[in-house]
């Protein structure tokens, strides 16, 4: 009783401080998901390293003025999953791997921040990388005992009265009764507008009163599960700047009938690469990093109405700067041009029709000039010949794949991004979710509150505090 009625001061106090200062009318919660202090550290020392010297280069989010570290396990594990972790984020409680929007005792329904804010009379955007359904931006408008009922998790999205959802797609749109309507049209009965790429939201907007931005019809036949990787983007590929940018458009639209807005964003695709220990998540950060920068261009427009958080839900792939020698050589990443999964589709296509376009010399020229291999990245004489063992053993279709929880790789691929790491001086422990620290970056209105140690179940609960908004 005391330590609620602790935790009750402290959030008034919090809340009149920001009455004093003025509040936050325009709330920007960005989610790097996966993203730990490293794979922060890691893409700006890369973006050194490409200008060919030692040190940093800023990114966006981490030059805000106020940075803190945060705690992530979970009410049931030490290393907590996306959707626990998500909960903690968006409702400011701990709860079980797996569930999203309750209690531990899987039965206890809990609010979260985008209900706060709609209470509020705020507009209120959800924003992904991958599918609108996923664990992470679930969290902000489902409630459930098990991530991976997209179908009803898409139900609750349909039924949130949210203004604004974008993302690649919805896991599973097709309703499991015989003949029900699927989820796009539940939707368009709720009053959402469905617009599929950017092109065609500039079209639909205007009048629309709700909105879910999907990825372009073509894309959705190749991929519905994510935008593609920002290094295999191809041009009229949505990115997550592109969303952001449409969700304050289109929330800011909505300025006479509502009160302010806030906008949660989720840099999806780092935790895939990092599951798949690709290098390729650096560009993965640099991309969050230039949707924040959309976001960064309206608060310099509104600097005493705009808070924006930068933070994640967890470390993804037990991340490693450096090797034994001292030795850091992220420029290596710069010659990589194809994610590690489209490599393995790339030598897929090759061994099919019986293999003919499989050849060690194809091979050679693929990893060439997509990974920089004899042609900037010098490799050992055991690194040749693992490479080519790898590839005689696909080849003769006895190679050993490995699964990671987004992909499967093939052996010759799998050799292809540990040679490149090692050449590169990163280690990778795991391919899942360790429990090291993640940042949290803060700028404009209670941003001040984003400092030292924090759990990540505090974060919401300050934002809403810096808002004016009331946790339920």
């Amino acid at each position: 009783m005391r330590k609620r009625t602790f935790i009750f001061c402290t959030l008034l106090l919090l809340s009149l401080a920001a009455m004093a200062a003025g509040r936050a009318k325009y709330v920007f919660y960005f989610i790097g998901d996966g993203m730990g202090v490293n794979h922060v550290n890691a893409a700006e020392t890369y973006l050194a390293a490409i200008e060919g010297r030692i040190g940093i280069s800023e990114l966006c989010f981490s030059s805000f003025p106020y940075s803190a570290f945060v705690n992530t396990h979970s009410a049931t594990n030490g290393v907590t999953d996306s959707a626990a972790a998500g909960t903690a984020l968006a409702c400011g409680h701990k709860t079980a791997n797996g569930t999203v929007g309750m209690l531990a005792d899987l039965t206890t329904r809990v609010s979260n921040i985008a209900e706060w804010a709609r209470e509020a009379g705020a507009a209120v955007g959800i924003a992904t990388s991958v599918s609108i359904d996923h664990a992470t931006p679930a969290a902000f408008y489902a409630h459930g005992p098990y991530r991976k009922k997209t179908y009803d998790i898409g139900q609750q999205l349909v039924n949130s009265g949210n203004d604004f959802y974008g993302g690649s797609d919805f896991v599973s749109p097709d309703n499991p009764k015989a003949g029900g309507p699927d989820l796009y049209q539940q939707a368009e009965e709720k009053g959402y507008v469905i617009a599929h790429g950017h092109e065609d939201y500039q079209k639909k907007a205007q009048n629309a009163d709700k909105m879910i931005l999907l990825q372009t019809e073509e894309a959705n036949r190749k991929y519905r599960y994510a935008v593609p990787y920002a290094i295999d983007r191809k041009k009229g590929d949505m990115t997550l700047a592109d969303i952001t940018r449409a969700a304050i458009h289109f929330l800011t639209k909505r300025q006479k009938e509502k009160d302010g807005f806030f906008i949660m964003a989720e840099g999806g695709k780092i935790d895939w690469a990092c599951h798949a220990n690709d290098l390729c998540f650096i560009k993965e950060v640099i991309d969050m990093d230039n949707a924040v920068k959309v976001a960064y261009e309206f608060y310099r427009q509104h600097p005493d109405e705009t808070l924006i958080v930068v933070t994640a839900d967890h470390e993804t792939g037990g991340l490693v700067l450096g090797n034994k020698d001292y030795e850091l050589h992220l420029d290596i990443a710069g010659h990589q041009r194809m994610s590690i999964e489209n490599l393995g589709k790339e030598l897929k296509a090759m061994h099919e029709g019986g293999g003919k376009e499989l050849t060690w010399e194809k091979v050679r020229q693929l990893l060439a000039e997509n990974f920089g291999f004899w042609k900037g990245v010098n490799l050992t004489d055991e690194q040749n010949s693992r490479l080519r063992k790898a590839f005689d053993n696909i080849a003769e279709g006895r190679g050993e794949s490995i699964e990671s929880l987004y992909q499967k790789d093939d052996e010759l691929a799998v050799t292809v991004r540990q040679i490149q790491a090692e050449c590169a001086g990163v280690g990778w422990q795991t391919l899942s979710h360790s429990n090291g620290y993640v940042p949290c970056f803060a700028v404009g209105v209670g941003a001040e509150q984003f400092c030292g140690r924090i759990d990540n179940t505090e974060i919401c609960r300050k934002i809403a505090a810096a808002a004016g908004w009331t946790p339920q």
